[in-house]
């Protein structure tokens, strides 16, 4: 057992860790035998979420998503309606830099006061959990802390030696990138097993399961074209998707399909794994019907993978675009057995433009629609994901226009890529 322990704590010391005292850019630190070298700036900002407290660090370390990402917004909440008042929770991350799926979240805890009981509760909380603790305390007359590891499912603790905190580097790829490939599904398979984690928990999560097993699967179009419209909600979607049905003589389907829809409530309240895999899947039931409607009309489609991928990203991702994955990763490619449109139509409008529709409707907004309201990065960031969806399909539309120039735009687009 101690042994075991002794070989963790020798792993999570070679770890980045990135602290979130903020909304702002994190501040990334490292644990080192060695002295620092003095970085006024970098050093300041890692050591003074050390310096005058005791400090633990709470690790979720399961590999089962769902259960993760519960038990991280459970702790969240218990962990600010118990700990003291001299305590301050910051959220953590841990990761090996450009590691994907390496990224483990938690939480740093500040105790001011350096009380007992800080400790036992937080022993409780990782034991309720089975959560990695860790204790940082300072060692006397040098800049050195001495770091425990507690593992609560062996309820053992074991010593390492004392370290340096020390800046670590901004990583290539931000570290909201390493684990993106968990909410953005590239093959049925894997939408389909991030589903099965939460099916004894989610009744719901049984029946899309047995929905997608029912549909047939690796369906291509027909000779008719497939034209998915995209974007923002407000940008113009339903008016466009209408009147192109009308104008085509085509069939229009929306994506999650009317089985599905009626659950969208549900998994919207869900971490975000269950929640992406629940539209992927949605998808890829779209798909069966894309491919059978399409033998007999053009097919119009409201919302399909991009919107899915946009979402995913956008919302895993922090701070500026500039931190989405790389431009030809491949997170924008489109999966390789989920039926391809012919095109891809994504209509944009200005901030202004949207939100006086949307004050207009005066309809109820998605968590993810006030977010887009009110955080301008996380706008910018669906925007350019869309943009940089794979290529040639995908189009962009200033939707700014009145809707009949809208209409003729697309009309043109679909002369030039489509067979009618």
């Amino acid at each position: 057992m101690a042994r075991n322990l002794t070989r963790q704590l020798a792993l999570w010391s070679a770890r980045v860790f990135a602290a979130h005292p903020d909304r702002t850019e994190p501040i990334y630190f490292a644990l080192s035998g060695e002295h620092p070298v003095y970085q006024e700036n970098a050093f300041l900002s890692s050591r003074r979420i050390f310096s005058n407290a005791n400090v633990y660090s709470i690790h979720i370390t399961t590999e089962n998503r769902f259960l993760r990402e519960r038990i991280h917004s459970m702790l969240q909440t218990h962990l600010l309606s118990v700990l003291p008042g001299n305590c301050a929770l910051i959220q953590l991350v841990s990761f090996l830099p450009n590691q994907n799926r390496s990224v483990i979240p938690g939480f740093i805890v500040q105790d001011f006061q350096r009380k007992e009981e800080t400790e036992i509760i937080l022993k409780d909380m990782a034991k309720i959990n089975e959560c990695l603790l860790c204790s940082y305390k300072k060692s006397e007359g040098a800049d050195l802390w001495q770091q425990s590891i507690w593992c609560a499912t062996e309820g053992a603790e074991v010593k390492g030696s004392a370290h340096y905190i020390i800046p670590a580097a901004k990583p290539a790829a931000h570290v909201s990138v390493l684990n993106i490939d968990s909410v953005v599904f590239h093959c049925f398979e894997d939408a389909y097993a991030a589903l099965q984690e939460c099916k004894e928990s989610i009744p719901e999560a049984k029946e899309i399961l047995h929905l997608a097993d029912q549909s047939p699967r690796h369906m291509q179009r027909s000779n008719f074209p497939v034209i998915v419209i995209e974007g923002l909600d407000a940008t113009g979607k339903t008016t466009l998707t209408k009147s192109l049905q009308e104008t085509l003589k085509g069939t229009l389907l929306r994506s999650p399909p009317p089985q599905l829809s009626h659950w969208r409530d549900q998994f919207d309240s869900q971490p975000a794994v269950i929640r992406r895999a629940f539209y992927a899947l949605g998808n890829y039931i779209t798909a069966a019907v894309i491919a059978r409607e399409s033998e007999k009309a053009p097919v119009i489609v409201d919302r399909y993978w991009p919107s899915t991928t946009a979402y995913a990203i956008a919302t895993e991702v922090v701070g500026e675009k500039e931190n989405l994955p790389s431009l030809y990763s491949k997170v924008y490619q489109w999966p390789t057995d989920l039926l391809k449109p012919d095109l891809v139509v994504v209509l944009m409008v200005s901030p202004e433009e949207r939100i006086r529709r949307l004050q207009e409707r005066g309809q109820v907004k998605t968590q993810e629609e006030k977010e887009l309201e009110e955080n301008n990065l996380f706008r910018e960031r669906v925007d350019e994901v869309y943009k940089r969806i794979e290529g040639s399909i995908c189009k962009i539309i200033d939707a700014n226009c009145p809707k009949e120039e809208v209409l003729q735009q697309v009309l043109h687009l679909i002369s030039q890529y489509c067979r009618l």
